[in-house]
């Protein structure tokens, strides 16, 4: 009887099996691939020169730190480093390394790996160190020591204390393949080998960027087969390519499409508050706008109000500090200058041009997080400044040269924008507004504004550990630089991306994470 029973359920068993077995033929794959479309082409894929979201965006599926940011940005988690300890005075730090991990080239991840990734950064004595790479960031420059105690601890000694430092070491100390950058060289960055989720296939300028599952990463592995990153510059035909599922997700979505996006079954629209600001910088170097009264008139001069009303479909908010309001020390103080025509023609009366000047506004080639729609802007901005008599020209150029070319300081004035990696707000403005980055050919204070005052408190709010304190010394410079007026604070723009609504899973700050993505 037993003996008939076992046969009974061995065969139950076998018949389960087996529609099991035959239920895992039918079932839709796990892994697809995810088409992305995007306005313009990445600059470069070396995390040491990134400096542009087109770049970050794919840069993010590759590259790993050791700390980074939560989510929501309210704390550092472990990644590369599964824990770490700072000495009272600041000064020492000392990371564990994650074990177990290798590089997409299948190279083991060392202590070695991060000396080798900080110091090519910072240490003009070490043979792979390039000057471009100071020139985008200046973040651990001070560090003054750095030992690989034995395979898997760094010990990280600082010059001074640096309220910043775990930021930087997340957002700007990505580590690479030691062996990838002895074999490519200044080319690494068409082959670029990290630790991260994905690994890098090929790219094909202006067309489309190809990354693969990393299926030996040591976190959970992505649930996407392939990435393939397109570059669409026409705003419209990457709404069609998303329409007829050419693509799947993209962004640079002009306003006048969200209602027709919000419309549709298959289409979904997302927009989230972004660690951004879009900016018109006047280059300080160029006259007349070494002159303050006149810097003062172009910001009475436009109607801020009106460009998020037409040009942002009101996924913004007019901006009065260079910081966003959800960042800690904006100076809520500050009261923005009004739109006042006849208060700009006033000032460029008293500053010797009372019928105006000639000059050219530099106007982004492609849709930015920050700036969806840069022409229509330029062409509001320009109304508004030929109304008080300055005469506008609009210019524009590739992206890739318009960036080199604003950091060269060739422009008069310059549409551009910045996405902060980190609610601390020394990134945004030691990098737009410091001495030390307002030097060509790479500057990344495009206005080519220096002043003492902001130096030296931007200064002691890095070197100051007190939370409290730093947000005071913060809140005086915003108060500085409005007094400047070195820029026009435009917008802070919600972050938009369009999807089909198959997908699911993506994290879009200002730039896109797919490591958790999926499709149905």
């Amino acid at each position: 009887m037993n003996l008939v029973k076992f046969a009974l359920l061995a065969a139950v068993l076998c018949c389960l099996l087996g529609a099991g077995f035959f239920w895992a033929l039918k079932k839709p794959p796990l892994y697809h691939t995810l088409g992305f479309g995007r306005g313009a082409d990445s600059v470069t894929l070396d995390p040491a020169l990134i400096s542009d979201g087109e770049s970050a965006s794919v840069g993010v599926q590759l590259f790993e730190g050791l700390l980074r940011f939560s989510d929501d940005y309210s704390r550092l988690d472990p990644c590369l480093a599964t824990s770490w300890e700072g000495s009272a005075d600041g000064k020492e730090w000392i990371f564990h390394l994650r074990r177990g991990v290798r590089f997409h080239d299948g190279n083991p991840f060392t202590a070695e790996a991060v000396e080798f990734s900080l110091r090519r950064k910072f240490d003009r004595r070490f043979s792979y160190y390039r000057k471009e790479f100071l020139d985008v960031d200046q973040s651990l420059l001070s560090i003054k020591g750095l030992e690989a105690v034995d395979p898997f601890t760094i010990h990280i000694t600082l010059n001074t204390p640096f309220a910043p430092f775990l930021a930087a070491i997340a957002n700007y100390a990505d580590i690479v393949s030691p062996e990838a950058v002895r074999r490519w060289g200044t080319d690494f960055e068409k082959h670029p080998v990290g630790t991260g989720p994905f690994s890098f296939v090929e790219w094909i300028p202006e067309d489309r960027i190809i990354l693969r599952r990393n299926d030996d990463y040591w976190g959970e592995r992505a649930r996407l087969d392939r990435i393939v990153v397109r570059s669409i510059p026409d705003n419209n035909e990457r709404l069609l390519a998303l329409k007829t599922g050419a693509i799947q997700v993209m962004d640079g979505i002009s306003p006048d499409d969200f209602e027709e996006i919000l419309n549709r079954q298959d289409l979904h629209l997302q927009a989230t508050p972004g660690l951004n600001i879009g900016f018109l910088a006047m280059n300080l170097n160029k006259k007349p706008f070494n002159l303050i009264k006149v810097r003062l008139a172009v910001n009475y001069a436009i109607n801020k109000q009106n460009l998020v009303k037409i040009a942002y479909r009101g996924f913004a908010i007019p901006a009065r500090n260079p910081i966003p309001p959800t960042m800690w020390g904006f100076n809520d103080a500050i009261a923005d200058y009004e739109y006042d025509p006849a208060q700009a023609r006033r000032l460029l009366k008293e500053a010797g041009y009372k019928n105006g000047f000639e000059t050219t506004l530099w106007t982004m080639p492609i849709p930015r997080p920050y700036m969806s729609e840069p022409r229509k802007i330029a062409e509001a901005i320009k109304a508004n400044l030929n109304a008080v008599g300055i005469k506008t020209t609009i210019y524009s150029c590739d992206w890739e040269n318009y960036l080199a070319r604003t950091a060269n300081g060739e422009h008069d004035m310059a549409l551009l924008g910045y996405t902060a990696d980190s609610p601390d707000p020394d990134d945004l403005l030691s990098t737009n507004f410091s001495s030390e980055y307002a030097v060509t050919p790479n500057a990344g204070n495009i206005a080519f504004f220096k002043n003492a005052d902001v130096d030296d408190l931007l200064m002691r709010a890095r070197q100051e550990v007190g939370l409290p304190r730093r947000i005071e010394l913060y809140k005086r410079v915003l108060a500085l630089i409005h007094e400047q007026a070195p820029w026009v604070p435009l917008a802070h723009a919600q972050t938009v991306m369009a999807y089909r609504s198959e997908v699911h899973d993506i994290l879009h700050t200002d730039v896109f994470w797919f490591n958790k993505a999926w499709r149905e």
